[in-house]
């Protein structure tokens, strides 16, 4: 489940073509092209990977521990708190600075704590406490990596090129979906061959997530190493100099004022942090319980029904680049639509007893993810100043995961309740939540009134 020369980096939104207007698609290649954003998309490539075999590792390292469903959800929501709570921080500390430095920074800080954390699993001395401490550390970090991560796009390619630009990133992360959480499963289920025949006595198992961490961490410095070589800056100006005086927290106040006075961005966001609280738990928590009492492949199982999101993700995103983009006095109904999508698949998964067919729902269910978040992502880019980018990417990261520990908690304990009852009811709210927010004309429709740059963004119908 991302987004040249110093001369593109302040927008002129009244000479540059409207977004929905016909003009030229720019190439791949001219994209890549470009130094900076190649450099950019080659690091974030590697760390993705890398990335993958953390978010199959974790879960799977608590429940060898534990065989807990409730402890996983602790973990994953004590990392989940410090990145809800600092994500907006994050973003006007983005906007101060650069995304490129924000984001160096968090790299390296990773890169140490996922290496002390392979070597302690590695050498056998892992303790949960252990775990809930880096999980608090890890997800405080985290916090000021994916606000910088959407903003430094739209800084190293022009206007025209960010459609494509945003499809390459999101594809690469998806792609990273797909074959991430195989090999990490792989990885994983065959260390357990070699506990179960004597080849490794005890702790092969946990050997094995061990170097997955490890795996991760590389993965780290490579995107560190590119992200330092990124000749880009962006150029500092009288207002940029204001914005370096201004108080964070009126900074951060700045940006939940333009979204809140939006009808259509207000009733966005809730809808982006409601159903992410309903659909990621389930996925999360729910998807690796099942892989470990209902599917007999047990890790591989759950690498398989990741990696087929992840693929599925894929999908939408080269759906989203290729199919003509819908309209914007009807995208909010078209976005609305594939949305519900991912409800119907949540309360499938609960239902289903086979892998395969499992397999095949979260595909569907990836592809409608990734559709979604291109379109919107670049609808939001495109619609909001550069001066404000970073504080808009935090807030609206800060809705898709701000109340995710509260969902990894309230599914870690209501799923040994009743697992099918669980992802029947989240999916079915899911589902009705999007299809009443398109009872409103408003939110059908996506119109941008004017282009000043000095107006973040403006209602329309």
């Amino acid at each position: 489940m991302s987004t040249i020369t110093s001369d593109v980096t302040n927008f002129d939104l009244e000479s540059e073509a409207n977004i929905d207007e016909p003009a030229k698609k720019p190439s791949a290649l001219s994209i890549f092209r470009q130094r900076d954003f190649k450099l950019l998309w080659i690091g974030e490539a590697i760390s993705l990977i890398g990335d993958q075999f953390y978010m199959i590792a974790l879960p799977w390292l608590v429940l060898q521990l534990t065989g807990n469903a409730l402890a996983m959800g602790t973990v994953l929501a004590l990392a989940g708190i410090p990145r809800a709570l600092f994500m907006l921080v994050g973003g006007a500390l983005t906007d101060r600075f650069t995304p490129r430095m924000v984001m160096l920074a968090s790299n390296l800080l990773r890169m140490v704590l996922v290496s002390l954390l392979a070597v302690i699993i590695i050498i056998g001395q892992i303790e949960m406490w252990m775990l809930y401490l880096f999980a608090l550390i890890f997800g405080l970090v985290d916090a000021f990596f994916y606000p910088a991560q959407n903003a430094i796009v739209p800084r190293l390619v022009n206007k025209g090129q960010l459609p494509l630009a945003n499809t390459i990133m999101q594809g690469t992360l998806q792609l990273s979906l797909f074959a991430g959480p195989v090999l990490a499963g792989y990885l994983i289920t065959v260390l357990d061959k070699a506990v179960a025949t004597g080849a490794v006595q005890g702790a092969g198992d946990i050997r094995g997530i061990g170097l997955a961490f490890g795996i991760d961490a590389l993965t780290f410095l490579a995107s560190a190493i590119t992200l330092w070589m990124i000749s880009h800056h962006a150029s500092v100006d009288k207002k940029q100099e204001e914005r370096e005086s201004e108080n964070l927290i009126s900074s951060i106040r700045e940006v939940l004022l333009v979204v809140w006075n939006d009808l259509r961005l207000r009733t966005f966001f809730i809808l982006i942090a409601v159903s992410n609280f309903l659909i990621n738990g389930p996925l999360i928590i729910g998807v690796p319980v099942l892989a470990n009492t209902r599917f007999p492949e047990g890790a591989a199982a759950f690498g398989v029904l990741m990696s087929a999101y992840g693929g599925g993700s894929l999908l939408g995103i080269a759906m989203a680049g290729i199919l003509p983009r819908p309209p914007a006095r009807r995208m909010g109904t078209v976005l609305g639509i594939v949305w519900s999508v991912l409800g119907l698949g949540v309360v499938a998964l609960g239902l289903i007893p086979y892998t395969p067919l499992a397999a095949l729902v979260t595909l569907i269910m990836g592809a409608a993810n990734g559709y979604v978040v291109i379109i919107f992502i670049t609808w939001l880019q495109t619609s909001t100043q550069e001066a404000m980018l970073g504080r808009m990417m935090s807030l609206l990261m800060f809705a898709s995961a701000g109340l995710l520990p509260l969902s990894s908690l309230l599914t870690g304990a209501l799923i040994g309740v009743h697992v099918v009852g669980l992802f029947v009811i989240s999916g079915s709210l899911m589902t009705l939540l999007v299809l009443l927010m398109l009872r409103n004309p408003s939110i059908r429709s996506l119109e941008v009134v004017s282009n000043n740059p000095d107006i973040a963004l403006e209602v329309g119908d």
